[in-house]
């Protein structure tokens, strides 16, 4: 890269056009202009969180970029006041004011000029001499003008501390005006109160403040974000005291012994739960939410499991097509209140529920038919001709009043709740299921024992199977339809241990490349290309899964390609970017958290319809036809859905999947379960691109046991 000759630049001012592309590293391209200089390009991390519209101070140098020519290379970025009559009418226009559009912005300009922030600063109801300015407009745009002079001085705080303005407009959110007052008093809170901030961003407020490296309350917080990261990333319910100790001791750099005094001190605060495991690691800790939802759910489960039966039971009259396996599946549904039913792909899950239900409507009974995603209760309703809903819509209703969703006592009021894709359910989402089932009800938990257990903590399907009170049954024969399938065979083999035929046939293929780059243009011209023109359907028809966020053949990277190619940047169309993401009209994405006041869950999935800077809001369509709006602050809770994680893919099946196995960062995430998972998502092809020692890998790689007491807290609890 080279060099050019014009000088190293210092103090220029100018505004921003159009982000270009933005790195999970927060790298950034920008559009730019500027009253001295024709418009240029402007690149680095110091542009970190910038948006369309602001006016920037600029230091940096020109360099040759070999593709992309010329560009400002900067090192050094602060936010000023834009002042020229164009970098007003860009800035208001922008959408960082709510209740400002494009049109409007014009409009105030042109009529105050250069003076037009100064107006709205000191002489806001001069703001109603513009058209179509009314009262309750300038009102709105009055109130945004002072958040956003809130969130910019908030910002003038963070910007030592390498806080981006997404983040800080997030604390302003939370605590409002009192903000500068919690970063300097305690920025602790901010972990688990302000989405997005982790410890490592709160103690970096907290020790540029001030605060002591060794401070109790420091510790505790470490203590408390490793726990929690433990829940987060690897599904624990709880730590052995001294992977805890050293987990904590690690992160903050202290002796163990303080980080023993912070575990006593939460325990006198109530806030972690201190046992001895009658077998294994001695003590262990558990968050106070994790425990107590983890002796919640034993509890709920054994009051389930000892409950006289109110279902009106006849005899059950044979129906034709049921192996001895399945019989026996609709006897144990009918005869007790909690059972488990597991089979692999092929082995008639799905029949043997439907004969269930109908017995059950047949006997006079009710049926309720649910599970944790909404394709995954699509596709039961498919399956079995009944109704189906998610277990979040079993479970919630709109609130009455504004204080937020309630939960219904016994929502669940059915002789018989089924719930498929089973393996989903986390610690929380059970202990609300159950505890909205009645005594004397039936449950039903149906799915394959073998799949990735809950992205959420918790192995609840695992560690029911594990308790040998619990009754169940699991079904292993395939039958002749399924055993044609190239991708069930496939499966079973992964399963077993054992690798796939390769290169492949009959639904599973297999195509070696050994470049993780490679890997990915691959992936991105089968995906885009390839598959939908060989199989003649529509792009909308294929599924890339990833298992891995990072790298070449990442969901971030492979959703970023898959976009650009299949819903690129349009001339003149509205978008917006939010930190590496940018969204656009057409966009697939899905929440990635639950929102009961909108009514959309983690796993469904949608399409983004509109994208209105004026009032700064993307809206999305629901696949079940529900729409719903986000604030750009909001968007943390979407992620495009071109390329997905495994993870995300459960209970959802696709008509093509193709996926990138390669054995980046180690392959970390390449386990069996996770191979059997991706290759069941597929219903007609399922191709796998990668390194064979990679596939190897996975197969052969079992996954670690997620720290968990329910197994054993159901026991005891049936014992006494």
């Amino acid at each position: 890269m080279t060099v050019l000759a014009k000088p190293y630049l210092t103090d220029v001012d100018a505004s921003v056009e159009q982000l270009v592309y933005v790195r999970e590293d927060e790298y950034t391209v920008a559009r730019m202009s500027s009253e001295g200089l024709a418009g240029f390009v402007a690149s680095g991390r110091a542009l970190a969180g910038v948006q369309p519209g602001e006016t920037l101070r600029l230091a940096g140098e020109w360099e040759e970029h070999p593709r992309h020519g010329s560009r400002l290379v900067v090192r050094r970025c602060e936010r000023v006041v834009p002042s020229t009559v164009r970098a007003i009418t860009l800035y208001l226009g922008s959408g960082l004011i709510r209740g400002i559009g494009p049109r409007l912005a014009h409009a105030i300009v042109s009529h105050f000029g250069e003076r037009t922030l100064t107006v709205i600063d000191t002489e806001p109801g001069r703001l109603t001499e513009v058209v179509n300015i009314g009262a309750a407009r300038q009102a709105q745009i009055v109130q945004a003008w002072a958040e956003q002079k809130e969130v910019a001085a908030l910002m003038v705080v963070l910007q030592g501390f390498g806080i981006s303005p997404l983040l800080a407009t997030k604390i302003y959110q939370v605590y409002g005006n009192d903000s500068r007052d919690v970063l300097t008093r305690d920025p602790y809170r901010l972990i688990g109160q302000v989405r997005g901030i982790a410890f490592h961003t709160a103690d970096r407020i907290a020790l540029r403040s001030g605060v002591p490296e060794h401070s109790p309350q420091r510790i505790k917080a470490a203590v408390l974000d490793r726990l929690e990261t433990a829940a987060a990333r690897d599904g624990h319910c709880f730590l052995p005291l001294p992977a805890l100790l050293a987990a904590a001791a690690g992160l903050v750099e202290q002796e163990e012994e303080l980080i023993r005094r912070a575990v006593d001190a939460l325990l006198a605060e109530r806030r972690v739960v201190v046992e001895t495991a009658p077998a294994g690691p001695g003590q262990v800790v558990y968050a106070k939410e994790q425990h107590g939802r983890e002796v919640a759910l034993a509890a709920h489960l054994a009051r389930l499991l000892r409950a006289r039966s109110t279902l009106p039971l006849r005899a059950f009259e044979e129906h034709e097509g049921l192996d001895e396996d399945q019989r026996a599946a609709v006897n144990l549904a009918l005869t007790s209140t909690v059972s488990v039913l597991t089979g692999g792909p092929g082995c008639g899950k799905s029949h043997t529920v439907r004969v269930i239900a109908a017995t059950v409507r047949a006997m006079g009974g009710t049926v309720t038919l649910t599970a944790p995603t909404g394709k995954a209760a699509k596709r039961l309703s498919e399956l079995t001709r009944l109704p189906a809903m998610t277990v979040h819509r079993l479970l919630a209703r709109q609130p009455e009043r504004e204080e937020g969703t309630l939960f219904q006592q016994s929502p669940a009021e059915a002789d018989l709740i089924v719930v498929d894709e089973a393996s989903m359910l986390d610690l929380q989402l059970a202990t609300r299921l159950t505890a909205a089932i009645p005594a004397g009800s039936h449950l039903l938990l149906v799915g394959d024992s073998d799949q990735l257990p809950s992205i959420g903590p918790g192995s609840v399907l695992a560690d029911l199977l594990r308790v040998e009170e619990v009754p169940r049954i699991r079904l292993t024969r395939v039958f002749r339809q399924a055993q044609d399938s190239g991708i069930v065979r496939a499966a079973h083999r992964i399963r077993a241990g054992e690798l796939p035929e390769l290169p492949g046939r009959g639904g599973f293929w297999f195509e070696e490349l050994d470049d993780p780059d490679q890997v990915a243009d691959r992936v991105v011209h089968l995906a885009t290309e390839a598959i939908p023109r060989k199989q003649d359907v529509g792009r909308d028809q294929v599924q890339v899964l990833c298992p891995m966020r990072k790298g070449a053949t990442g969901t971030a990277e492979l959703g970023r390609r898959l976009q650009e190619r299949l819903n690129p940047a349009r001339e003149g169309a509205a978008e917006h970017w939010s930190g590496p993401s940018v969204f656009r009209v057409g966009d697939r994405v899905m929440p990635i958290r639950n929102n009961y006041d909108k009514g959309v869950f983690n796993g469904e999935t949608a399409t983004v319809t509109a994208v209105n800077p004026q009032d700064r809001l993307v809206e999305i369509r629901t696949d079940d036809g529900e729409s719903v709006a986000y604030t750009f602050d909001e968007l943390d809770e979407l992620t495009h859905s071109y390329a997905i994680s495994v993870h995300r893919s459960q209970g959802s099946e696709y008509p093509f999947v193709v996926a990138p196995i390669v054995a980046e960062a180690g392959g970390v995430m390449l386990r069996r379960r996770l191979l059997y998972t991706l290759v069941t998502r597929a219903k007609a092809w399922v191709v796998l691109v990668g390194q064979r020692e990679a596939l190897e890998l996975a197969v052969h790689r079992l996954g670690y046991r997620r720290n968990t007491g329910l197994a054993l807290r159901l026991a005891l609890s049936l014992e006494s």
